[in-house]
């Protein structure tokens, strides 16, 4: 198998599914001719013509909008916002329509759309390219959340978004683009070749749209995460010395509720970490979750880690940002407990 960056498994996943299937059309501002801000679509263009890979206005609402009407007359769209911070002005095509087309048509439309958002910090954004909406989205009934946290899975979940016949939000840490992080901002990048996730098939393959994964095996507490906090969460169990469960929820809605039970019930603890603001944050939702399903299993209260109640800070990047003490703190409290 090849060895790819995220950025390269995305970009493979598109150039597949455009090579696949001709209904596949991908689009948004500067992804033609320039290939991404990130150079996700990087050479795209060149390769299928202007009419499957092209740039659109700056225009959010426009963007998504004309990919509903194209998903109901039988083209599956993946269109890019560029920066997740920039979703706010298509959340009316989203919710509005693209959520509630299937229901509204009793079936006889659909919205096979994809929409590719960067999210989240680590890049020093600031408060307009930093945000984690992921929790606006779970909220809708009628869309897909999906968040990969390395290059295999981002491959495997885009083409079963792309496939997918409901409207995906695939959201794309940007942190992760390059290579694997693991919140210690100080010391040296890790590149993605170094990590055995980067063994992605140059071909077709899937990625179950609702499932997680057990990145990390243990039996003292669960840990409950996504995105960044993924690789955030094994090193803050290493240098805690805990011997705790992670796992990588990958697909946030749909949710693997039984991966989720059993590890719960097997470690009677459970921290959930997410870079996201803390108040009604998807934190939230899976501690309800897990109260519901485990409370006669639990030995401690459910412990959250998360972003501020803030907008994403620039000069305080890094006290936003949950790092590993602060996972691992949290870890402590509950196996103490």
């Amino acid at each position: 198998m090849a060895q790819m960056t995220m950025i390269q498994a995305l970009r493979s996943a598109m150039d597949v599914m455009l090579g696949r299937d001709d209904n596949v059309v991908v689009y948004g501002q500067d992804v033609g001719y320039f290939g991404g801000v990130f150079r996700c679509t990087e050479g795209l263009q060149a390769k299928y013509g202007p009419s499957r890979v092209f740039d659109a206005p700056i225009s959010e609402g426009g963007i998504v909008g004309s990919a509903i009407g194209m998903a109901a007359y039988g083209l599956r769209p993946v269109v890019e916002v560029q920066f997740a911070d920039y979703f706010y002005p298509a959340s009316d095509q989203i919710v509005s329509e693209a959520a509630r087309l299937r229901y509204r048509s009793a079936g006889d439309f659909t919205a096979p759309i994809t929409i590719r958002m960067p999210c989240g910090g680590g890049i020093y954004g600031g408060q307009t390219h930093s945000q984690s909406p992921e929790a606006l989205f779970t909220h809708v009934c009628g869309l897909r959340t999906v968040m990969p946290s390395n290059p295999y899975d981002a491959k495997g979940l885009l083409i079963a978004a792309i496939e997918c016949d409901d409207p995906v939000i695939f959201l794309e840490p940007k942190r992760l683009y390059n290579g694997p992080f693991d919140g210690h901002h100080d010391q040296p990048v890790v590149p993605w070749s170094a990590h055995p996730a980067s063994e992605v098939p140059e071909g077709h393959y899937l990625v179950p749209l609702d499932s997680a994964a057990i990145v990390r095996p243990g039996s003292a507490a669960t840990v409950l995460t996504y995105g960044t906090m993924v690789f955030v969460s094994q090193a803050a169990a290493l240098e805690a010395g805990i011997d705790a469960e992670v796992i990588d929820l990958r697909c946030l809605w749909p949710l693997d509720l039984d991966t989720i039970v059993a590890s719960v019930k097997k470690t009677g603890r459970c921290v959930i970490v997410h870079e996201a603001t803390r108040t009604s944050g998807f934190g939230a939702e899976l501690a309800a979750l897990v109260q519901e399903h485990c409370f006669y299993h639990l030995e401690a209260p459910i412990e959250r880690v998360t972003g501020w109640d803030t907008p994403y800070p620039h000069a305080l990047e890094w006290a936003y940002f949950p790092g590993p003490a602060r996972v691992a703190a949290a870890l402590q409290r509950v196996v103490e407990s």
